[in-house]
């Protein structure tokens, strides 16, 4: 099954279970590199969960997802004008501080990432920073309905290795805080664009 179609099937029962999720954990060390009143875009915002968060710290967000039934319900959550766009059609030309891409990626297949962090790369005012969560693991395939693909530390850094403009800052391995997720372990990453 197509994800987007997946999350509008199941877009009330995603949105509970993900929206009352406590991440500040991996918010704050993004929001560490941001000024007050930064622009944020929420790619593959679900719920509208982080948007809201960014809301209330004063950010401006803009809050995209690619499921129809997610940006009703993120927009209802939010009140924002949620973005109905697909990843491939992302247009934007150095207007964020920063773009968080929470367990928004993980459905891409791996020869699809890179075209897409390099929308995102374009996306991102010189000086920002990207956050990016994958699963981790070497699984590529269908699982629960969906397509999951699964990298492993180098193999990020090694793709993000081909962007002369991006460099990591941070990577590091979190376990999934859905409970019943057990075992679900994630890679997170902080990436800043070179100043040139």
């Amino acid at each position: 099954m197509d994800p987007n179609e997946y999350y509008n099937q199941y877009a009330s029962v995603y949105f509970e279970n993900t929206v009352n999720l406590d991440l500040s954990d991996i918010i704050r060390p993004f929001t560490s590199y941001l000024e007050e009143g930064a622009s944020i875009l929420d790619l593959g915002c679900g719920s509208g969960r982080d948007s809201l968060t960014f809301l209330d710290m004063g950010y401006d967000v803009t809050a995209l997802d690619g499921s129809e039934e997610m940006c009703s319900l993120a927009n209802i959550h939010t009140d924002l004008d949620v973005l109905h766009m697909q990843y491939e059609d992302l247009d934007f030309d150095e207007v964020f501080d920063g773009i968080w891409a929470c367990a928004s990626l993980v459905h891409l297949e791996k020869s699809e990432l890179p075209g897409i962090i390099k929308k995102i790369s374009r996306a991102l005012k010189p000086g920002g920073i990207f956050y990016m969560s994958v699963h981790k693991g070497d699984f590529e395939g269908i699982r629960n309905q969906r397509f999951f693909a699964e990298y492993e530390k180098k193999e990020l850094k090694q793709l993000l290795g081909s962007f002369p403009e991006l460099y990591i800052e941070d990577i590091w391995v979190t376990q999934d805080v859905r409970k019943k997720q057990d075992g679900q372990e994630w890679l997170n990453l902080l990436i800043k664009k070179n100043i040139i």
